[in-house]
């Protein structure tokens, strides 16, 4: 695991997907970074990869993840996602294997310890609790706990398993930190999640598709501060 820098808990993942971009991203991002310091709590953003050096140079308390990597090194690779490059550009981390971009074993194997050596944080999504086990086997620095059929539908994962593959996680390798996302679309969610024993969560289209998404950034953040200091 890679042991340089680490995102202290409670912490938070925003999401953009191909939903925003450039100077409408930027906006954003800017109220996630002064929510991240009034708070005290690690916001996550991970942008499109055209965005990262703005988001990096823009703000001062966002932890900028790029969306995806490959594993290759330095050299040939047309088209793909030199881990590398990642980290030049201003990134302080990677998510691999999202629903939306999944990846073989062999792949995210590679691609987490490719993370390691150039120093980038990995966060690593797995959509059951066998897939949360068998990846803490590989050592990222954070697990998505996100099961993909409650993605973007405004349905939360329950209590039970929230604490099933927490534990799985953890009995696997305590040092591996667990995320727990899907549907999360209000401060209430946040906070039952946090309460439940995750040490962050995050949201895509419950801030980007909110009628008023700065506002609920504002509230969803409160939520992870206010669940994280009653449970501890």
């Amino acid at each position: 695991m890679y042991k340089g820098f680490e995102v202290k808990p409670p912490f938070f993942e925003i999401g953009p997907k191909a939903y925003l971009y450039g100077e409408e991203l930027l906006k954003l991002a800017k109220v996630a970074d002064r929510a991240a310091q009034e708070y005290d709590v690690r916001i996550i953003m991970t942008p499109q990869y055209t965005d990262i050096s703005m988001l990096a140079r823009e703000t001062e308390n966002l932890l900028v993840f790029a969306q995806h990597m490959d594993a290759l090194p330095i050299g040939k690779g047309l088209g793909s996602v030199l881990p590398e490059a990642v980290k030049a550009a201003g990134a302080v981390g990677v998510m691999l294997n999202h629903a939306e971009k999944p990846m073989t074993v062999s792949e995210l194997y590679k691609a987490i310890r490719r993370a390691d050596e150039v120093g980038l944080v990995s966060i690593v999504c797995a959509d059951s609790i066998a897939e949360a086990a068998a990846i803490a086997h590989f050592a990222p620095n954070i697990i998505v706990a996100e099961p993909t059929e409650l993605i973007g539908t405004g349905q939360t994962s329950d209590e039970e398993y929230v604490l099933m593959t927490t534990a799985a996680i953890k009995a696997v390798n305590p040092e591996v930190q667990v995320l727990q996302g899907a549907g999360i679309s209000s401060g209430e969610d946040v906070y039952r999640v946090i309460k439940a024993g995750a040490e962050g969560t995050g949201s895509t289209s419950g801030i980007i598709k909110a009628d008023d998404p700065e506002a609920m950034i504002c509230e969803m953040i409160s939520a992870v501060r206010a669940a994280w200091d009653e449970c501890h």
